[in-house]
């Protein structure tokens, strides 16, 4: 555990709170211990307050819309995946054997839930500051790009806002499958305008499909 602490920057007082981040649900139902989605839920709510937080102040003639979209580009579920490779976060987790075979140090989904449940293990031992320094330590140039607009690209709502300057045009998006393992499925969506198909995407969550799906139907009409 020694090395896992110099890797993510941080030694814990407590390192129940950072072996329970880095156990997947996978590795939790084969060992009948504890997953880390209690911590991702918690970690979700002090990621926002941090980032939240950072933006109000640093774009103080943002108004409440701008503000939350920029948000919204920096805990997504890609951004958040990009970031943990810094700390190899991806080969730090426990996994269960499917979830292993099947790419799980991979996937968006599991790296980015492993990073808000190891912000809320830093919260549980040493208090929201520690939480926030390290966290401010590692997405510094995030933030920072973030703020500028050029950073990881909302698509659904790129796409809302587009229809909407249409005459209202409706948006709605239909899973049309889910292959592969419990842990680790593939899922494709499609994005309806108005009736029609306009766009598909896959993806390892349904988030993620139909953020691939709306990219697809902007790109089809030459929006983007």
């Amino acid at each position: 555990m020694t090395e896992v602490e110099k890797k993510i920057g941080y030694e814990f007082k407590k390192l129940r709170y950072l072996e329970r981040a880095l156990t997947h649900s996978s590795y939790a139902n084969e060992k009948r211990t504890q997953s880390n989605e209690r911590l991702e839920f918690l970690g979700d709510s002090v990621l926002s307050l941090i980032v939240s937080n950072y933006l109000f102040h640093k774009l103080s003639r943002k108004d409440e819309g701008d503000l939350t979209k920029i948000r919204s580009t920096l805990v997504c579920e890609s951004a958040l995946a990009e970031v943990a490779k810094k700390i190899d976060l991806g080969n730090l987790i426990l996994l269960g054997r499917g979830e292993e075979m099947t790419g799980g140090r991979e996937r968006a989904s599991v790296v980015s839930d492993a990073f808000e449940a190891l912000l809320a293990a830093i919260y549980l031992d040493g208090g929201f500051e520690a939480a926030e320094n390290w966290l401010m330590s590692l997405m510094a140039e995030e933030l920072e790009v973030g703020c500028t607009g050029k950073y990881y690209k909302d698509y659904k709502t790129i796409l809302q806002e587009e229809m909407q300057k249409r005459s209202g045009s409706r948006v709605s998006y239909r899973m049309t499958g889910a292959k592969g393992l419990e842990h680790s499925k593939i899922f494709a969506v499609e994005v309806i305008v108005d009736g029609n198909v306009c766009g598909s995407g896959t993806g390892t969550s349904k988030k993620e499909a139909e953020q691939a799906a709306a990219e697809a139907a902007l790109s089809g009409m030459g929006l983007i």
